[in-house]
């Protein structure tokens, strides 16, 4: 009697939980429900706030995607955030705001949905680190960001982890600006997630994202969304859009979650491309990497350059733009370098794949020191590597036997300068080809080598 008193306990006992799972289903399923609460009880751990448990003695546990989010912001957009869901950090360069609460984003539209906060919201963000300059922003299309009390699009995907949404468009193409202006804000803002979240990338660029697919993958374990492509409503736990950028090619440590530092992203990058040069001594032989530029700022005798590295006992490398294409195999030839030469312009930030102590000599053309010193100068000695200028005499610019030496151009690049950003940049940056003195060449490239210690 006893054990058929507890097999009918069991077979009602299952009759029960059948008849609870078809009333949630039914439920669910067929109610007129606000698409937030549709689903977001089916994240892990999501009940519409910040989800805080007690443990043994007292101690409060915060939940990882609060406390995640929370870290990227600070003072008084902390508090708002805190209090609304909902905050939006604004600078000279760049905007990035955070949501803490349920996120949904139509890829279509371009417009993500928050969960109804405590002030209204109408907002608009174009996701790229160069607010300033209006020539990149035209490039990028802008985000909106409205509280979603109106009519919500009913969600098609539905995600686990925050959406991190940034755009691939401005001035991406040249390497500098790829770095200064995306990857390392990238790394500023995401790192400290681990990987734990989903990017949605706009004004796409197939090739772009392969270029850094290996950068994408190590810092989200899922594939990137294209937001054109995919035009999907997807719905996230967060979301944090644009992101945060810092100074040229910089990190700074205080403002950022967990401290991270140019140390840091450098270790990122050495794992990221299975890097094995950490330092300089571990390079038997001194090798040189010279940035060939095929047309402007170009070397008009890089051959005779090349004779006199080899003279001072270096192995070198010459780098095509052909050469520099494929990141992945270029990123282990610039890890094996001692030192790298190369005239002022985006080729240079391949600096951030040498190892520690490496030498970075930069040629600076005529009429651009201060461009040179500010992208290049400051930031490779944050890099840990040691810093050299050759600046040009007038003479070894194509511009002097053009122009002549009382020119204004060669005299006074002041005056050019106050003419504008066009004529400038007409002037040096696409005007000009170099003819380096190899004598006083020599007497950089010797200073390269004492900081080797050869």
């Amino acid at each position: 009697m006893g054990k058929e008193s507890r097999r009918l306990v069991l077979v009602a006992t299952a009759v029960v939980l059948l008849l609870v799972i078809f009333l949630l289903y039914a439920a669910y399923f067929t109610s007129d429900i606000d698409p937030f609460d549709s689903w977001k009880d089916h994240l892990s751990n999501w009940n519409g706030s910040p989800h805080r448990k007690e443990v043994d003695k007292g101690v409060v546990v915060v939940d990882p995607l609060e406390f995640t989010m929370r870290r990227l912001v600070r003072g008084e957009d902390r508090v708002q955030l805190e209090t609304t869901g909902f905050s939006c950090h604004s600078d000279l360069h760049s905007e990035v705001c955070v949501a803490k609460k349920p996120v949904i984003i139509d890829n279509n539209a371009l417009t993500a949905y928050l969960q109804s906060s405590q002030v209204p919201v109408n907002h608009t963000v174009r996701p790229y680190a160069r607010k300033e300059d209006e020539m990149a922003m035209k490039q990028v299309s802008p985000v909106q960001i409205l509280n979603g009390n109106a009519s919500l699009p009913a969600c098609q995907f539905t995600h686990d982890v925050p959406a991190v949404v940034f755009s691939s468009g401005g001035f991406t193409g040249n390497q500098f600006h790829d770095f200064n202006e995306v990857i390392i804000p990238l790394f500023i803002t995401c790192y400290h997630f681990k990987s734990h979240l989903q990017f949605v990338i706009t004004d796409f660029k197939p090739w772009w994202v392969r270029k850094y697919n290996q950068i994408l993958t190590h810092l989200s374990k899922f594939e990137v969304i294209n937001a054109a492509k995919d035009g999907g409503v997807h719905c996230f736990p967060g979301a944090v859009i644009g992101l945060k950028y810092h100074d040229n090619l910089a990190l700074r440590p205080t403002e950022i979650p967990g401290g991270y530092s140019m140390f840091n992203f450098k270790h990122f990058l050495r794992e990221t491309y299975n890097l094995k040069i950490k330092n300089v001594s571990d390079i038997e032989k001194p090798k040189l990497l010279l940035i060939s530029r095929p047309k402007t700022r170009k070397f008009m005798n890089e051959d005779e350059m090349v004779d006199v590295m080899e003279e001072l006992g270096f192995e070198v490398v010459v780098a095509t733009p052909n050469r520099m294409s494929n990141l992945d195999k270029f990123a282990e030839v610039l890890n094996s370098c001692s030192v790298m030469v190369g005239a002022h312009g985006a080729g240079v930030t391949n600096a951030v794949f040498l190892p520690a102590g490496a030498v970075l000599v930069q040629v600076v053309p005529l009429g651009l020191d201060w461009a040179s010193t500010a992208y290049f100068g400051g930031p490779s000695k944050e890099m840990g590597m040691h810093y050299l200028e050759y600046k040009i005499e007038p003479k070894e610019s194509s511009l002097f036997k053009e122009y002549g030496p009382d020119h204004p151009v060669i005299s006074d690049p002041k005056s050019i300068f106050k003419k504008g950003y066009n004529a400038t940049r007409a002037t040096y940056v696409d005007g000009q080809n170099l003819m380096i003195n190899l004598v006083r060449f020599r007497e950089t490239l010797e200073k390269a080598m004492k900081f080797l210690g050869h």
